[in-house]
Order: C-alpha cells, then sequence, then structure tokens
C-alpha cells in the first residue's frame, strides 16, 4: 500500500512541474519530399524572373500529349480516339481543364511581361491549338451524347476566364484568338445559362465541382463582356444558394484532396455579387472569424508532391490566398489578412518545380492567379 501511495505522489509531484521543465519528445518530420520552410509575411509579387519560371510550366506541356486523363463517357468505339484527336485545342497538360488554365496562365503572363523568355514560341503554340479548325472539332464533342455535362463547372469557369483575358488583352493575337474561341465560348455560356436553373443545391467541396468557384470566374466574364443575362442569374443562383449561410465550419478545412477552401470560395463569389455594406453583413454571421485581428490559419501541408492527389494542398494554398486578397483588397478593416495570404502563397510557390508534374502540370496558374489578386493588393 505504502509503494502505491509513493507512486501515486511521485505522479502528482510530475505533473505539477513548471512546464519548461518537462521534457517533450522532439517530433520527427517523416516526410521524404516535404521540407521545412521559412514562412514569411512578406508580400508577394508576380516578377519577370518568376514569370519567366512559371511560364516555362504550362509550355512545356501545352502540346505534350502522354500522360493524358480524358474523363470521358464511352459512346461507341468512335469515342476511343487519341486526346489529341478528341480534344486538338486542349490536349496537353495532362487533363482538358488543365491545358485550358495553362493557356490561360501564357496570356495572362503574355500581357504582363512582353519580354517574356520565348514568348514568341509561345506566341506560336497559342496560334497553332486555338485555331478555328481546333476549336470546331472541340465544339463537336461538347455537342456529344454523352458530353453535356463534360468539365461542368471548373472546366468550363477556366475556359471563361481564358475567354475574359484575350478579351481584355491588346493585342492582334488576341483578337485573333478570341474569334476563334467565341464558338466554343458561347457553348459554355449556354451551358450555364441551362444548368443553373436546374441546381437545386450548390456543391460545397474542395475540389472540381465547387459550385462557388464554378461561379466566380463565369461572373468576372459575364461583368467584363457586359453579358447580361449571365451575370444577372449568376447573381440571383449565388444569392439562392449562399444568402442565409452562417458560421461556415472553416476549422474542418482542409480536407485530404482539397485545392479550394469551400468556406472561402463562397464568400469569394458573394463579394461580387452583394454590395459592400450588404456583403460585410453577411460575411460577419458567415466568417466572424475573419474580422479578428489575431485570427491566423495554418497552410495546408504537403506531405508528398509526387502524389497527384496530396498535392492538391498546394492549390489549397493559392486559392485561398486570393481569396484573402481579394477580401483585403476591398475591406480596410480587413487588411491583416493579407499576411495569411502571403504565408500561403509563401509556402508553397517554391515547391512548384518543373520535375514534379504532378503538381506543374496545374500549380503554375493558381499560383498566378494569386499572384495577379496580390498584385492589386494595397500594401500598408
Amino acid at each position: 500500500m505504502k509503494k502505491v501511495s509513493y507512486f501515486l505522489m511521485l505522479c502528482i509531484f510530475i505533473q505539477c512541474q513548471p512546464k519548461e521543465t518537462q521534457k517533450e519528445t522532439p517530433k520527427t518530420n517523416t516526410s521524404k519530399t516535404d521540407k521545412t520552410i521559412k514562412v514569411s509575411s512578406k508580400i508577394a509579387t508576380l516578377s519577370l524572373a518568376e514569370a519567366n519560371r512559371l511560364s516555362a510550366l504550362p509550355l512545356h506541356c501545352m502540346q505534350e500529349e502522354y500522360p493524358n486523363k480524358l474523363n470521358q463517357t464511352i459512346g461507341g468505339e468512335k469515342d476511343l480516339q487519341s486526346p489529341k484527336v478528341l480534344h486538338p485545342a486542349f490536349y496537353g497538360c495532362f487533363d482538358w481543364h488543365s491545358s485550358v488554365h495553362g493557356h490561360w496562365s501564357l496570356v495572362s503572363l503574355l500581357k504582363q511581361f512582353p519580354k517574356l523568355e520565348n514568348s514568341a514560341e509561345i506566341r506560336v503554340k497559342l496560334a497553332e491549338n486555338i485555331s478555328k479548325e481546333n476549336i470546331e472539332i472541340e465544339i463537336l464533342y461538347f455537342k456529344g451524347k454523352f458530353n453535356k455535362s463534360f468539365e461542368r463547372t471548373y472546366g468550363w469557369a477556366w475556359l471563361l476566364k481564358l475567354a475574359e483575358e484575350l478579351h481584355t488583352w491588346n493585342d492582334p493575337l488576341a483578337r485573333e484568338l478570341e474569334t476563334n474561341l467565341q464558338p466554343l465560348t458561347d457553348i459554355i455560356v449556354q451551358g450555364y445559362l441551362d444548368f443553373l436553373p436546374k441546381l437545386s443545391y450548390p456543391i460545397r467541396v474542395g475540389e472540381h465541382t465547387n459550385t462557388a468557384f464554378g461561379l466566380t470566374f463565369a461572373y468576372d466574364y459575364a461583368k467584363t463582356v457586359n453579358h447580361i443575362a449571365l451575370k444577372s442569374l449568376i447573381e440571383q443562383r449565388a444569392k439562392d444558394f449562399y444568402m442565409v449561410d452562417a458560421n461556415c465550419p472553416i476549422t474542418w478545412e482542409p480536407s485530404g484532396f482539397d485545392f479550394l477552401s469551400p468556406c472561402l470560395e463562397e464568400a469569394d463569389i458573394m463579394r461580387r455579387v452583394l454590395g459592400k455594406d450588404e456583403f460585410k453583413t453577411w460575411l460577419q454571421a458567415f466568417l466572424p472569424q475573419l474580422a479578428d485581428k489575431d485570427f491566423q490559419m495554418a497552410q495546408g501541408k504537403v506531405s508528398d508532391r509526387t502524389d497527384g492527389k496530396l498535392v492538391h494542398l498546394d492549390g489549397v494554398n493559392f486559392s485561398r490566398a486570393w481569396c484573402l486578397y481579394g477580401i483585403a483588397n476591398e475591406f480596410p478593416e480587413y487588411a491583416h489578412l493579407k499576411n495569411i495570404a502571403n504565408q500561403h502563397i509563401n509556402y508553397s510557390l517554391p515547391s512548384i518545380v518543373d520535375d514534379n508534374y504532378e503538381g506543374t502540370h496545374w500549380l503554375g496558374s493558381f499560383a498566378i492567379y494569386a499572384l495577379n489578386t496580390a498584385a492589386n493588393v494595397q500594401v500598408d
């Protein structure tokens, strides 16, 4: 009995010691690919050197047919064709949507940096891929019996982002490419007009089918080209889906394969469709913690960048950043969110390297869009 009492007293004594006297077992980083990266709150910028580095990623894969993920429904033997035959415009960079936003990346970078390295090669490849003849074949695919929902709405959104980027680029090549792309752009717009009235519930996930993301880029396009019907429909549907939402569980994020934040993507579309005062009221109910000057959000940690799904978390860092920058840029009381956005970009940007195809075939686009959004943020 005395031995038991002595043991209990010893345990109590140990537990009562100051924390600094207790030794903790050091944590070991077992990841083979994710090195410790020092995170800085310094604002990220898209320099010419960074633009050259990022442009090399889609330039390398935009006419690289394999490996390829077609994501198609086979309706018969005629559908068993190579990626380049089925999608002569957007067959590279592993899948259709990644090819589309790879093309967007190159257009965006050429607009900002006319002296971009390999600009001549980029122009040639853009003209080769987005030709009138190639787009006509892409249209035939979308008109196929089993392809009505192909790339809905993630690929649709990026196609409209590409169309918007061409529309706002003052360059003869842009006019040629925009004209060639326009018939496919019209099909995508009509797809939204047909689909959104039938969608009873939004899709709240962190991957391709996220409804809020699909609405956001489409709304940008509609606003830029003054497509009243599409703009009005998205405004109404966004309010239908999200207006009464409150207390989004952002602490549940990210899920293991997320490259989008369900909470922040929702805020991103509502920031666009609501007036400023209305949005601030809505955001206070939806994500009240964002108003706290001490609010923090850890970056999505990537354990293995050779895994095509796990590397999605680099994407969530970039997409979170552009959503946070958007809020911080419009509302000075949320300026503290810039630091969180910077930290997210600075964690993942150094890891986009050209020897990791699982990430490089698409992550450059996310980095560029985040950096473009960062450029609009006012520095304190």
